[in-house]
């Protein structure tokens, strides 16, 4: 028999808004800014912050951190935000897929019994990102230029192509031209539009004010990163970017600030509590291929976690996999249809896909991504009435991570 009083289910589950490069969250301090959804997630279902064992958190560039070398975000973040100091926590850095992997760390070790109640999440603000002045410490310097390094030029890793290249290489190789990619990056913005006007963000944003120089703080409630007035027309005007094919800022997601936070605990620390699960986490796994296939590891990993879960993809009502590029959904709804001549599956797959938009109109602060998959996921279950739920990331040189979740 299975105790699902051992379940590992979601209790509360909130995000900031996702700003915009240089946007209105551009001057929030990076602990500042984390802190927001880890007040507002215990506060919400009124949990006390002592009922916190345990804080798992994605941190994937600490050079936007005022302790730049070595800090110890998670922990600092908590601090910020009055969580007790005898909290643990984990700071973990893989690339955009760090906050969904924070959850499966999280619902992992309560699976061990080691803990019962935890938050996961991450925060990224690409915003606060210096440039870096390298090799000077030793070389003595008198006199001259001094050269400037833009970490987000060309980003990606230095020792392998920008991710923009390889994925265009990969997206050529599935059948995926210039085209699709702008179809889906205007679908994208569509599906936002619609969804806001619905409603549907209110249950998973929450409006946070902010500080002007003069008068009255500014009220943010929106995804900055979305543009109404995106259309596949205006999307084909615009020019690649690092000589690829189909590569574009349109068809691409931005360099976004934002925080996202999850409550778990057991079924049975939930039930003791008196609070309703939301949602329970039924699988989670990892995967890594080669580096410079990011566009296909979602596929593959989705595919490893139905296995695990014993369900197929016609159990799934909805599923999420990241714009990081259109391409990549793309790409994984391709390997999950079995191949490119699987036209008819293709379009059922992709009419539950990215139901709401996905980061091309929300945004990506990338170590913050996996938990906003997760939790729109499931406030979309319980507005259709329940069931099961995929969503997925790729990032960091061909990792991606997947989790399935049910709601009642």
């Amino acid at each position: 028999m299975v105790n699902k009083n051992s379940d590992v289910v979601i209790v509360s589950a909130l995000r900031t808004p996702f700003g915009r490069y240089g946007g209105s969250l551009q001057n929030i301090d990076y602990f500042d800014l984390g802190a927001i959804p880890i007040r507002e997630v215990l506060k919400r279902v009124n949990v006390a912050p002592n009922s916190v064992a345990e804080v798992f958190w994605g941190v994937g560039d600490t050079s936007v951190c005022k302790d730049v070398f070595t800090p110890v975000a998670a922990r600092q973040t908590l601090i910020k935000a009055g969580l007790p100091h005898e909290t643990t926590s984990i700071s973990l850095d893989m690339a955009c897929v760090s906050a969904m992997h924070a959850v499966k760390l999280a619902a992992l070790e309560m699976k061990a019994g080691e803990i019962d109640c935890a938050i996961a999440g991450g925060c990224t603000s690409f915003s606060r990102e210096p440039f870096i002045a390298r090799n000077m410490r030793f070389k003595g310097f008198h006199i001259g230029d001094v050269k400037m390094e833009d970490p987000l030029y060309a980003l990606g890793y230095k020792d392998f192509n920008p991710v923009s290249v390889d994925s265009d290489i990969i997206a050529l190789q599935h059948g995926v031209e210039r085209a699709e990619q702008d179809e889906w990056a205007g679908r994208s913005h569509a599906m936002y539009g619609e969804s806001w006007q619905a409603g549907k963000f209110k249950d998973e944003i929450f409006p946070i004010a902010i500080p002007q120089d003069k008068g009255i703080p500014k009220i943010l409630d929106i995804d900055e990163q979305y543009h109404p007035k995106s259309t596949i027309e205006s999307l084909a005007e615009l020019k690649t970017v690092y000589n690829t094919r189909t590569i574009t800022t349109g068809n691409a997601s931005g360099l976004n600030d934002g925080a996202t936070a999850i409550l778990l605990m057991t079924r049975e620390k939930a039930m003791d509590m008196g609070l309703k699960p939301l949602a329970t986490i039924i699988a989670s796994v990892h995967y890594a291929m080669k580096p410079s296939h990011i566009p296909e590891a979602p596929g593959y990993c989705m595919l490893m976690a139905l296995k695990k879960a014993g369900l197929s993809l016609d159990d799934m009502k909805v599923m999420e996999i990241n714009e990081d590029l259109a391409c990549i959904p793309l790409v994984s709804l391709r390997i999950l249809a079995g191949g490119d001549n699987e036209k008819a599956e293709l379009a059922k797959l992709k009419d539950k896909t990215n139901v709401n938009g996905s980061a091309i109109a929300i945004g990506n602060p990338t170590t913050a991504s996996g938990a906003r998959i997760i939790m729109n996921l499931m406030y979309e279950l319980q507005r259709r009435g329940g069931g099961y739920a995929i969503g997925s990331l790729g990032g960091g040189l061909a990792q991606a991570n997947s989790c399935i979740i049910k709601v009642e």
